[in-house]
């Protein structure tokens, strides 16, 4: 496909080529640009948008040369140009370009790609580039919606912030249009609809920034914090784009009619559980109100509030099961994986011995019996456990578990989804999920996981895994995730300490424990070491 530039982003381009990038150019061919150089590229015109919105994030060329260090000049400066005629994009690239091209493509005219609507493909698109991007902070739909702004595009009301980037230096060649004409709403429409979001606005913020200090100072969680804080961001800089000027200027909170009307409960807290709930429920009806009165406006800020909204549920779910979870798993520290034995007899003498010397979490794990001498072992050991303070989880097997009426299923990356075990189990057994690395622990507390498995810690008799993350991901997930966490693999006595010094209280043992020759005495034992 061949495209237009303005001539910030043809600079931008020229600039790009001058670097040799991870695709395979070299000097004596024609510079295959990838995605970092045309990142470099926009870098290195600072006075264009797509430079002022990287910079926006902290991103500068120093940064995306330390993230791509096989970036480097492709020639010293002075050396005549850096690439013969004949611009050629690399994948990464292209598709970048498609995207952009796609996404401004509503235009009346065709489309004539900017320094902004560069950045905007490559944070839209699925390559590496995009991922570090949007890790940086960067929204495409976000940007998406700047760049109607700035074009005029979409505003209505007359309402919006629309001039919100730096004026063009003089004798530079503007990247983008200016805004369109300002099509306002008759006056006695602006005032009302100015105040229902202002208002919303408000309890948004104040809702949001209230969850926020739960999973801070209750929760004590970094990962939902961090999660509250992006969210709250994305609604200022959502709410950034409509005046604040005219918003000011609307509000009459002293003549607001809603100002001394309340319910009986609401001056009422409990505990700060109910503090989390109210708030949660006021952020997700604000939310809503800010989506359909946005939508006067403009329609796609509606869209950002609506993307807020439904990110809000997940939270939601997120918040609440970390609470419950807690409180379900209080007091287990002992996890100790099981096989089906020899015989039913032999399972059930160290089924009983283990829940007797007070293991709080039993795994039936056996992947050599066939499912009606599984089930038949599940079935005994939910009889075992049933008025006793051992939680009896199966393995892998979200059907056996609900078939024995199992207090929770384990499932690993390999296995069903929550989403799926959730499914067949019901709503209120807990579903364990093995994680194997921090983004895998955090994509867990969003998907509605009740516990999570971390390790393979050290070499294991049970299974074999290719690599161990070892003691340091046992620290960086006690560093920020709340979530009930197990440390599993290769666990035994002579390095629980280890351990324990990453901040884990919580330990899955197998082997150690259940092929020792007294298990009761090495649960007795581990017990007293967790404390």
């Amino acid at each position: 496909m061949q495209y237009q530039f303005t001539p910030g982003a043809e600079r931008a381009l020229a600039a790009a080529a001058g670097y040799t990038g991870h695709e395979g150019s070299n000097e004596l061919s024609p510079a295959m640009l990838d995605a970092p150089a045309m990142l470099v590229g926009l870098l290195a015109e600072p006075q264009c948008r797509g430079a002022i919105m990287l910079a926006r994030h902290g991103i500068d060329t120093d940064r995306v040369c330390h993230r791509w260090r096989d970036l480097t000049p492709r020639r010293a400066p002075g050396d005549g140009p850096a690439t013969p005629p004949g611009r050629r994009f690399a994948a990464d690239a292209e598709l970048s370009l498609q995207i952009a091209w796609q996404r401004m493509a509503e235009y009346e005219q065709p489309p004539v790609l900017a320094t902004e609507h560069l950045l905007l493909g490559l944070v839209a698109a699925g390559h590496e580039t995009s991922v570090w991007l949007r890790q940086q902070g960067l929204d495409a739909d976000a940007l998406e919606t700047e760049i109607h702004q700035i074009y005029g595009h979409g505003n209505r009301s007359g309402l919006l912030d629309v001039d919100e980037l730096e004026p063009t230096p003089p004798g530079e060649e503007p990247d983008c249009q200016r805004p369109g004409p300002d099509r306002r709403r008759p006056e006695i429409e602006q005032i009302p609809l100015l105040r229902v979001i202002d208002a919303a606005a408000n309890r948004a913020r104040e809702g949001l920034r209230t969850v926020e200090d739960y999973v801070r100072f209750v929760l004590d969680d970094r990962h939902l914090t961090d999660r509250c804080k992006q969210m709250r961001h994305r609604l200022a800089a959502a709410l950034g784009r409509i005046s604040t000027e005219h918003r000011l200027a609307a509000r009459e909170t002293q003549a607001d009619v809603g100002t001394e009307l309340a319910t009986a409960a609401e001056p009422v807290r409990n505990g700060t559980a109910d503090v989390l709930t109210a708030n949660l429920a006021r952020l997700q009806e604000t939310l809503r109100s800010l989506e359909e009165f946005g939508k006067v406006l403009d329609a796609r800020i509606a869209a950002e509030f609506e993307r807020l909204r439904y990110e809000s549920y997940t939270l939601q779910r997120a918040v609440e099961i970390t609470r419950a979870s807690l409180d379900r798993l209080d007091r287990a520290n002992l996890y100790v994986l099981i096989g089906g034995g020899s015989s039913l007899q032999q399972f059930e003498r160290l089924a009983r011995s283990l829940i007797d010397a007070g293991v709080h979490v039993l795994q039936l794990r056996d992947k050599q019996l066939d499912d009606r001498r599984l089930v038949e072992r599940a079935r005994l050991l939910r009889r075992l456990t049933d008025g006793t303070q051992t939680l009896f989880i199966v393995n892998d097997r979200p059907d056996l578990a609900a078939l024995s009426r199992a207090d929770g299923v384990h499932v690993g990356q390999e296995e069903l989804t929550v989403k799926d075990a959730r499914t067949v189990v019901g709503p209120q057994p807990l579903i364990g999920v093995s994680t194997h690395s921090i983004e895998q622990a955090r994509q867990a507390v969003l998907d509605g996981a009740n516990y999570i498995g971390v390790g393979p810690t050290f070499p294991s008799g049970t299974k074999q895994f290719e690599q161990f993350p070892g003691v340091d991901l046992l620290s960086a997930v006690a560093a920020e995730i709340r979530l009930p966490a197990f440390a599993i693999g290769g666990i035994t006595a002579e390095n629980l300490s280890d351990v324990l010094a990453t901040g884990f209280s919580r330990v899955a043992v197998g082997r150690a424990i259940a092929a020792a020759d007294d298990p009761a005495v090495a649960a007795r034992e581990t017990l007293s070491a967790l404390g």
